[in-house]
């Protein structure tokens, strides 16, 4: 993720932000620059860095921003759609009138807005189901109550381009439940965005295209039945070398299941090392009398064309991320181990990625 700075008074910013802390500049996210950028200035403030005080007349705010404050991003002020990118993704949100629902879905928001931004700076498709037959859309569900409907709870998942998230995953508490209850060594909301994208584009980019024959040949044969897959997993667990072949235990699930972490990996990877080039960050551990983890991290990796370069930067910088956690008492933040035949996995969705880019 990129750092901004405020266009009025040259404060640090960060992507959530609607408000400058120092001016008082209100923020709108532009997509066509991917900036996030001064608005309006308080009468008071005398701002003479504005390097286009018109141009954000050109685009208003999100109606999920100007109503409900979950969103900071802006739409063309001469489009008649009253949401923005991210927004329109959205099929259905939860009930506002349930207590806290509010809340968890500001924090859905946030996180998928993420995703879209990672997703428009690798210039994916990003259109809403609503409109196009293969596009994206968003399901925010809560859980019934049980004294009232008697459908089951609410299953996070991908359906042929609608991704449903259950709201209760934005409570840090349920969450943190359910990944003791699933022994899984890692579970955000950004992660679901990701895997279930995975999905998403495994169907956009691999399916009827020419990359099908090789990505089965490095993934496995995707024509196996999925359900008994799943139901295989559950009760039987992941092979005892899946460390060597999969980057998650989850991953050795399918090979759908392993596009899809694999995938979601190579988003962490790609927006941290952004985020960590962001802030000038450089990894040079002293650790015997050998350069192997010395690193400069003078890149865009959205824009680098060979994988390789981003393993030898993300190596070090998980590793440095990992122990900085640990200095803290947290866990590893990066708790997972990239051998050889994952790397070859996840060179194959840059690729895929990167391929798309280039023959634009």
């Amino acid at each position: 993720m990129k750092l901004f700075t405020c266009d009025c008074c040259g404060n640090l910013l960060y992507f959530e932000n609607t408000t400058c802390v120092r001016c008082g500049a209100q923020l709108g996210f532009l997509t066509d620059a991917m900036h996030l950028s001064a608005i309006s200035v308080p009468d008071d403030y005398d701002c003479d860095r504005l390097p286009d005080p018109g141009r954000p007349s050109a685009f208003r705010k999100c109606a999920n921003y100007t109503e409900y404050n979950v969103c900071n991003w802006m739409a063309p002020a001469e489009s008649e759609e009253p949401f923005c990118v991210a927004c329109r993704l959205n099929r259905m949100i939860p009930n506002l009138n349930t207590e806290n629902n509010l809340t968890l879905w500001h924090r859905l928001e946030i996180e998928k807005r993420r995703l879209v931004f990672s997703l428009l700076r690798m210039d994916l498709p990003v259109e809403p189901l609503s409109s196009h037959a293969n596009g994206l859309g968003f399901d925010f569900l809560a859980d019934p109550d049980p004294a009232f409907s008697e459908r089951g709870r609410v299953i996070t998942g991908h359906d042929e381009g609608l991704i449903t998230i259950n709201v209760a995953e934005a409570d840090p508490v349920t969450r943190e439940k359910m990944r003791m209850d699933m022994d899984e060594h890692y579970r955000t909301i950004l992660g679901h965005f990701r895997h279930e994208s995975g999905h998403y584009y495994w169907n956009r980019l691999i399916r009827d295209t020419e990359w099908l024959g090789p990505c089965r040949e490095l993934f496995g044969d995707d024509t196996q039945d999925y359900s008994r897959a799943l139901e295989r997993h559950y009760q039987a667990g992941p092979p005892p070398d899946w460390q060597e072949r999969f980057v998650s235990a989850y991953a050795a699930s399918h090979p759908w299941e392993d596009w899809a972490e694999t995938w979601a990996h190579y988003l962490h990877i790609v927006d941290t090392l952004e985020t960590a080039h962001h802030f000038g960050i450089q990894v040079d551990p002293r650790v015997k009398e050998n350069d192997e983890l010395d690193v400069s991290l003078e890149l865009d990796p959205y824009q680098e064309d060979q994988f390789e370069v981003l393993t030898e930067h993300w190596l070090p910088v998980s590793f440095a991320l990992n122990s900085l956690n640990r200095s803290m008492g947290h866990d590893h933040a990066y708790p997972f181990v990239l051998s050889p035949q994952v790397l070859k996995k996840l060179d194959f969705v840059h690729r895929v990625v990167r391929g798309r880019q280039l023959l634009k």
